[in-house]
């Protein structure tokens, strides 16, 4: 057959034979085989299971789960039971945070419903103490991030300024659910009084000092742990500094003082105990309060000696650098 071909076409002509033989010869081979050479190559997967097993689970048959009839279910469906789907109670359930989802969007709806409500000026709203992160979490159970309770308290806010007398009961609800347990705004602070032999208390404190003063009327007597002023403070600065606030408002003989003070050095006894005797003097006269407060005996001065470092000479101080 090949010499029938022309001598310039022959190598033509074996190719194209070569090639129709091989397509019949793959066609003829049965189907099995080829599958069985195209996956005999492939990684068998590493398992410890024995061999014995390996056959068993092979030849097991697997029955499928019976299927459900949504027709025969007693839940009420509406609609078409083909295209029926089981939905979560919660829009957020597939959210990170879904309860604290649920609690914005419940304050968001809400809002919308009472937009139109009047409201009072944030001065008049009634005054509410809202739970601190740490207890929102604690109440609804999940790690609130800060940014979205701050949305939270925001929401709440705006409800709180609605009318009290117009305002809805689940909005009620849901604003005493944000608040405190405790009212700290509740809490009224002790009035002090002169008591019934004249003398008023005062209290002070100054670093690690602490002081006691009873102030009554007299000639300018001042008695410290039993003792004279001159007898405790050898310095003339401490001693002013013990009676500034009558130093300042000129009423040094108007008044006898009786200080008992404990801890700490001479420095933070007196200043303790100017602090008290600036709230020993508002007790017998209230009015003076503006004028203590400019004299800045009022409030407690908060700093302290810092603490010695180890490595240091002192707290900041370090020790000379030698070279050798």
């Amino acid at each position: 057959m090949a010499g029938s071909a022309p001598f310039h076409l022959l190598p033509l002509f074996i190719r194209q034979t070569r090639s129709s033989s091989l397509k019949h010869h793959v066609l003829q081979r049965p189907l099995s085989l080829s599958l069985h050479r195209k996956t005999h190559h492939h990684r068998r997967p590493f398992t410890t299971t024995p061999l014995s097993h390996q056959l068993e689970q092979h030849h097991q048959t697997i029955t499928p789960a019976p299927p459900i009839h949504l027709s025969s279910s007693p839940l009420p469906i509406a609609g078409d039971s083909k295209n029926a789907r089981l939905v979560p109670a919660s829009p957020s359930y597939f959210t990170t945070k879904p309860a604290t989802t649920d609690d914005l969007l419940h304050l968001q709806s809400l809002l919308r419903k009472c937009q139109t409500l009047p409201t009072l000026p944030p001065a008049q709203a009634p005054r509410a103490v809202w739970k601190k992160l740490i207890d929102y979490r604690l109440s609804i159970g999940e790690e609130v991030p800060a940014a979205k309770y701050r949305r939270v308290l925001k929401l709440c806010a705006r409800l709180n300024l609605i009318v009290p007398a117009l305002k809805p009961a689940s909005v009620t609800k849901a604003i005493n659910f944000h608040k405190r347990a405790i009212d700290p705004l509740a809490n009224k602070r002790r009035v002090d009084v002169v008591d019934e032999w004249g003398r008023g208390l005062g209290r002070g404190r100054r670093k690690s000092s602490r002081a006691q003063v009873w102030l009554v009327e007299g000639e300018g007597e001042v008695r410290v742990n039993g003792r004279g002023i001159e007898d405790v403070f050898s310095r003339v600065v401490d001693r002013e500094a013990a009676i500034w606030p009558l130093l300042v408002l000129g009423r040094v003989g108007r008044y006898n003082v009786w200080a008992k003070v404990r801890g700490g050095g001479t420095t933070g006894w007196a200043e303790g105990m100017a602090m008290a005797v600036g709230r020993a003097l508002m007790v017998h006269e209230p009015g003076l309060k503006a004028a203590l407060r400019r004299a800045g005996v009022i409030r407690r001065d908060p700093r302290r000696v810092e603490r010695k470092k180890p490595g240091h000479v002192k707290a900041r101080k370090m020790p000379t650098w030698v070279k050798r």
